[in-house]
């Protein structure tokens, strides 16, 4: 399976304490290296993500090809979710972790699988990895993270919580 992340699920979980779930849930994942240099060189230490990123071995930076297409985007993306995009489609991923609804819109159009870390920590649910999800969410949006109540309301249904 070939996943593709963005830098904010990597940031989001990492601010509590659960970038475990992305190893143990994906095995492997692939990262642009605007998002490695988004997390990594110019990451402000948020949550460990720069430690984490640094210290995984099961995480790949790999370099764009196709800059013209990176370029394309950048009028509507970041520099790090145009990457993550044209990155995905290059290696043609199962997935792509991404929270940005532009960026998740994009996704769509191109007909891209994508999961948010919202989704993952239901994914995490789902398998078994972590028994309930209202502390991990309550936690995330302490820590910052902008989750629509809306969102979480939907996600709490599917979790049966």
């Amino acid at each position: 399976m070939i996943v593709v992340s963005n830098t904010t699920p990597l940031i989001g979980l990492a601010s509590i304490d659960r970038f475990d779930l992305l190893r143990r849930i994906f095995s492997e994942i692939i990262i642009a290296q605007a998002v490695y240099d988004e997390a990594v060189v110019a990451g402000r230490e948020v949550g460990g993500a720069k430690r984490e990123v640094m210290a995984a071995g099961w995480i790949k930076t790999v370099h764009v090809k196709d800059r013209l297409a990176v370029e394309v985007l950048l009028d509507e993306l970041d520099l790090g979710e145009a990457e993550t995009i044209v990155l995905a489609r290059e290696l043609t991923a199962d997935w792509v972790l991404m929270d940005e609804k532009k960026g998740r819109r994009k996704l769509t159009q191109l007909g891209l699988q994508k999961i948010g870390t919202v989704g993952i920590l239901l994914k995490a649910k789902q398998v078994g990895l972590i028994t309930e999800l209202r502390p991990e969410l309550d936690l995330l949006r302490e820590r910052g993270f902008g989750v629509s109540q809306g969102v979480i309301d939907a996600v709490f249904r599917q979790a049966n919580e």
